[in-house]
């Protein structure tokens, strides 16, 4: 009797297990919660940003972030956001100084697969560096301040190319709405 309780204790834990893991990534995994109906909410962008046309001026020493001027409208974050009735990237003016790097792509290209069908779920650390599936990335520090509200151990990302900055990718949080440049670190 204490094998069949073993032998169906553990098939229940398995199970368990699996469907806990289930939808890590192309297209499944729990339906975010928060954001706001004209941005973030589960909204998942059908594609990335377009190349940008402007370019931002370099940074001067010491400069602060802030007041960059996201919030285009009342009720909507003063970061990085995406509208979800038009996909429109806010925020992604392309060529930003601050996201240059003298070495792109240092710790290789992300292996993984990106783009509106799939999702993955951050499963730890913070802005300097976190993962999902055993890959490990980096949030841009000039993006470090747009991150507030991330829950780096369970919101949903959807990675995109970066059209204007080699290096980097775009990690779009889906609960929130926002995106930050993040450097892929390797596995």
């Amino acid at each position: 009797m204490r094998k069949v309780f073993a032998l169906v204790s553990t098939v229940l834990l398995l199970f368990a297990i699996a469907y806990a893991q289930r939808g890590q990534h192309e297209g499944g995994g729990r339906p975010a919660q928060g954001g706001h109906a004209e941005f973030g909410g589960g909204h998942i962008p059908q594609h990335g940003p377009a190349p940008g046309r402007a370019q931002m001026p370099a940074p001067r020493a010491g400069e602060q972030r802030g007041g960059r001027g996201f919030a285009d409208q009342p009720g909507h974050p003063d970061y990085p956001h995406v509208h979800a009735r038009n996909d429109e990237w806010i925020g992604h003016a392309g060529g930003d100084a601050h996201h240059h790097l003298d070495r792109p792509w240092e710790h290789g290209h992300f292996p993984g697969e990106f783009g509106p069908s799939h999702i993955w779920r951050l499963g730890g650390g913070g802005p300097g560096r976190f993962w999902f599936n055993g890959f490990y990335f980096g949030v841009a520090p000039y993006d470090v301040g747009y991150t507030d509200g991330w829950l780096w151990d369970s919101d949903d990302i959807v990675l995109y190319d970066d059209p204007d900055d080699p290096g980097y990718y775009i990690a779009y949080n889906t609960r929130l709405g926002t995106y930050v440049h993040v450097l892929y670190m390797g596995e």
